[in-house]
């Protein structure tokens, strides 16, 4: 057989070749071939060189605000995967961020929505039709089509907005580059406005309110000393009291029992086991108004006093414990001393604060 009479077979295209595809696809808004385009995007992923996976990221980020809505989730997911592999986390997370803020926006106006038009069980987005919600949420009274469209979306892939979200907010640059821009403010207060069972965003939460390299000033009032330290990758407040006590009590600076070396590891890179190991408390953590801080808390909860995160000790008020280790377990914690204060300067410094609440007046 002559090398004109063999079949031809269309070489499989390259990742990076089908996102031009797909870019193709959006620059002309067909919509109809979105899909597939999107689908041999992914179907390309696994198999693609990492270069090209590293690459494909920010092309991909920048598709998601003209890609159609209700896909869009999806697209969202691909770029959170590139991320993962090591596309650059920055240039990706402003879309993938937005994305969520729409999600959330349009998922809050569902469930109130669906409050204000008989209650009941919100719908399930893997068995319910979203055509149905939508008739059900769309009195034009109330409601116009458009809107009560995007709070259907939102409802239906705010899991996926929050998986992508994840992927580039677990990267420090992402979030110091986000609290500074407002972006994490505005996305933690609807966060904490969204009142469905369907989604659990409390971890996300405290990724994206994690602080990295951040200075904290800690007093301890019954020894009038002063410390300046430095943290990055808290996840909450049971986490930085452990290794407070940890640098302060095991490094010699304050009295008191030492952590449990487990435990202390715990709250810095150590995985959990399966086993509960528990944490004791060593203080009570007080803002410099008196007010109590709350292991259950985050360490951004601490105010800023004069430019630098304060923090004030004060003795047990009642003995505490808890399950050691970190909220979220795939971002290490770091807590170390950069230099104790003289003994003036913690005497100015513990002037501005105020003696912690009373048991009584923290429980109101």
């Amino acid at each position: 057989m002559s090398t004109e009479q063999m079949p031809s077979h269309r070489q499989q295209p390259t990742l990076l070749e089908a996102v031009a595809e797909l870019e193709a696809v959006i620059a002309t808004g067909d919509d109809e071939r979105f899909g597939p385009a999107l689908g041999l995007v992914g179907g390309l992923f696994g198999s693609a060189d990492p270069d090209q996976r590293v690459a494909a990221g920010p092309r991909l980020a920048a598709l998601l605000p003209d890609a159609p809505p209700f896909p869009r989730s999806h697209l969202a997911m691909v770029v959170g995967a590139c991320v993962e592999h090591g596309a650059d986390p920055v240039a990706c997370a402003g879309p993938v961020l937005a994305g969520l803020r729409g999600a959330l926006t349009g998922a809050e106006l569902l469930v109130r929505r669906w409050e204000e038009t008989g209650g009941g069980p919100l719908p399930d987005p893997e068995e319910d039709d979203p055509a149905e919600a939508h008739e059900r949420i769309a009195d034009p009274a109330l409601l116009d089509e458009w809107h009560a469209h995007l709070a259907v979306i939102g409802w239906w892939t705010l899991h996926l907005w929050q998986q992508a979200a994840w992927a580039v907010y677990a990267h420090a640059p992402v979030r110091t580059e986000a609290r500074a821009s407002g972006v994490t403010e505005a996305l933690v207060e609807l966060i904490g406005r969204y009142r469905g069972e369907r989604h659990d965003l409390r971890g996300l939460a405290h990724l994206a309110l994690m602080l990295d390299d951040e200075p904290l000033l800690v007093l301890d009032r019954p020894t009038g000393t002063g410390y300046l330290l430095r943290m990055s990758g808290l996840s909450d407040t049971f986490q930085l009291h452990t290794l407070l006590a940890d640098v302060l009590i095991g490094g010699g600076h304050l009295p008191g029992p030492r952590q449990d070396p487990e435990v202390v590891a715990l709250a810095r890179t150590a995985f959990l086991d399966g086993r509960r190991v528990i944490a004791t408390g060593a203080f009570n953590l007080v803002a410099p108004d008196g007010s109590w801080l709350w292991n259950e808390g985050t360490p951004s909860d601490v105010p800023v006093l004069d430019g630098v995160r304060t923090l004030v000790l004060e003795p047990l008020p009642y003995e505490r414990s808890w399950s050691a280790g970190r909220f979220i377990q795939e971002v290490p914690g770091d807590l170390r001393l950069e230099r104790v204060l003289d003994p003036a300067e913690a005497a100015r410094r513990l002037a501005l604060t105020v003696p912690g609440q009373s048991p009584a007046e923290a429980f109101r």
